[in-house]
């Protein structure tokens, strides 16, 4: 037989396995939709609590003819403007920070403060400044937008090459070309990546706040849809925010392709370097003056009280609420509810990624499902879990747990994807069973992965509790503590609040590094 013939062999046996490749991904939405009209058909449910898929088509196509276009058309010019002012002042700030070693020094330890209080946390206080009109949605969005932009553009401008800069020098390169040949090309990729997650950020931090505080946008029809109990209209946001996460996401992707065309190193850590002399106060003259201003402001009513408390007023009223139980018993609550949600989440997350990336036919069934579910914005399932478990302690454990389970399904499933061939070797020759290949050689192997989605996961399950408690605002918690705050004007029990929140994100990120650390110690061993 002739090589062409063996060819044409191969090429005709290969083709139905080939074509049931590209099936594979549709077999479980496939099969989640024959479940789900079943479900209908035979009502196993309230068609209030779950739609037929027929229902949720038809709101589709009723919604479609204009009014969800409009909501959204409001959502999305929004989302425009937040990102066009955060990504210009951020640019800005990283490239001033990042070129200037003095202003670094100055700005930044004061910066990065405020950037452990998440957007979230600023709501409350935005509330009150701002009411709830426009202004509250890009004063959000921009917060949401600055920071990301903001520490990746300080990376990406400070760690140009040293030997790019020494050439630039030699060659005498004008300011416009040593910006254009140099800077923009050395600080690119970094901003990519900062870019891609404002990009995320601004849009769930919008939903939010859409979600709290609107008349209009795809959050609001969310709200309105859940309030009258017609969750097909929930369906139809969920389906058409998902597909906005998918474009957002995949359009990030090919611009990123289309820009970063050239070898670039992967970058976008902060060199700590230890400082000397004068060095060590540059740091504190920002934050003290911007507290001298504060109280001056305050002391000489240059801004109702009502809406700016002084530092002394936020100090007496975290004092008060630490003595009296309150600060300690709403934390409490919230560290609860996040430990809690990160078990469920991240625990869940842990073993579905350990399953797919062990078991590599099962990717193409289940993984492409839940990488679009995974760009659904969080916030977006709000409505549907309230509606599902109510406001109670059920609905913000599976809120946080969805907050919690894709980071780490992520890691996981890509840390023991990516490990070396030779790890298999390794077990065959050695015998090693199931439960000694998974302990002695995945687990250690993947461990980098692993604990780096454990580091996220502890943030979102932070977040995804302040979430919960605003959206569920029973039961105590921060969060709740700060929406009560916000309603009775007691600006001063807010910012003492967010203080506690921004520490408390601290630590967490804190104790994450240190878990990291110490779980993989033996690679620097």
């Amino acid at each position: 037989m002739s090589h062409t013939a063996t060819s044409k062999s191969f090429a005709a046996t290969a083709s139905p396995y080939h074509h049931a490749r590209h099936l594979l991904p549709w077999l479980l939405p496939a099969a989640l939709f024959v479940l789900w009209s079943l479900a209908s058909r035979f009502d196993w449910m309230s068609e209030q609590v779950l739609p037929s898929p027929a229902l949720v088509w038809q709101s589709l196509l009723e919604f479609g003819a204009g009014e969800l276009w409009q909501h959204l058309g409001i959502s999305l010019q929004r989302l425009a403007l937040g990102l066009l002012g955060g990504v210009a002042i951020g640019t800005l700030l990283g490239a001033i920070l990042g070129g200037s070693a003095r202003a670094e020094r100055l700005i930044y330890p004061t910066f990065a403060s405020l950037a452990q209080i998440p957007t979230l946390a600023w709501i409350p206080l935005f509330m009150l400044f701002f009411g709830i009109g426009e202004a509250l949605k890009l004063v959000v969005l921009i917060k949401a937008v600055v920071v990301p932009i903001t520490l990746h553009t300080l990376v990406g401008v400070r760690d140009a090459q040293p030997r790019l800069r020494e050439a630039a020098q030699v060659l005498r390169l004008p300011a416009h070309l040593h910006l254009w040949r140099l800077t923009i090309p050395a600080a690119l990729p970094s901003f990519m990546a900062g870019l891609r997650i404002a990009l995320s950020t601004a849009w769930s931090s919008l939903l939010a706040v859409e979600l709290l505080a609107s008349s209009e946008g795809i959050g609001y029809l969310m709200v309105w849809g859940r309030q009258l109990f017609m969750l097909d209209i929930v369906f139809v946001c969920i389906l058409v925010i998902g597909v906005i996460g998918v474009t957002m996401d995949k359009g990030i992707a090919w611009l990123d392709r289309r820009l970063l065309y050239w070898p670039h190193p992967a970058t976008a850590e902060f060199r700590r370097t230890r400082a000397h002399g004068w060095h060590r106060v540059e740091p504190w003259l920002l934050p003290i003056a911007l507290l001298a201003l504060w109280q001056l402001a305050g002391t000489l009513q240059w801004v109702d009280a009502n809406i700016l408390a002084t530092p002394a007023a936020v100090w007496e009223a975290l004092r008060g609420g630490l003595l009296d139980g309150s600060l300690i018993d709403a934390m409490a609550r919230s560290l609860g509810r996040a430990l809690g949600g990160l078990l469920v989440g991240g625990g869940l997350g842990l073993l579905v990624g350990l399953l797919l990336g062990l078991w590599r036919r099962g990717e193409p069934l289940f993984g492409p499902t839940l990488g679009v579910l995974r760009h659904v914005a969080i916030f977006a399932w709000v409505p549907l879990i309230t509606a599902w478990f109510g406001l109670g302690e059920p609905a913000k454990i599976v809120f946080v747990a969805l907050a919690t389970f894709f980071p780490l399904f992520i890691a996981t499933q890509r840390g023991v994807a990516n490990l070396s061939p030779q790890l298999d070797e390794a077990a065959r020759v050695l015998r090693l069973n199931k439960r000694l290949r998974l302990t002695r050689l995945v687990l250690p192997g993947a461990a980098p992965a692993i604990f780096a989605g454990l580091r996220l996961s502890l943030i979102y399950a932070w977040l995804g509790t302040i979430g919960a408690e605003y959206f569920m605002p029973s039961n105590g918690g921060i969060g709740s503590l700060m929406i009560s705050a916000q309603q009775l004007f007691r600006m001063d029990l807010i910012m003492a609040a967010m203080l506690l929140i921004g520490l408390t994100g601290a630590l967490i990120n804190t104790l994450g590094q240190l878990i990291e650390a110490r779980a993989t110690r033996w690679r620097t061993a």
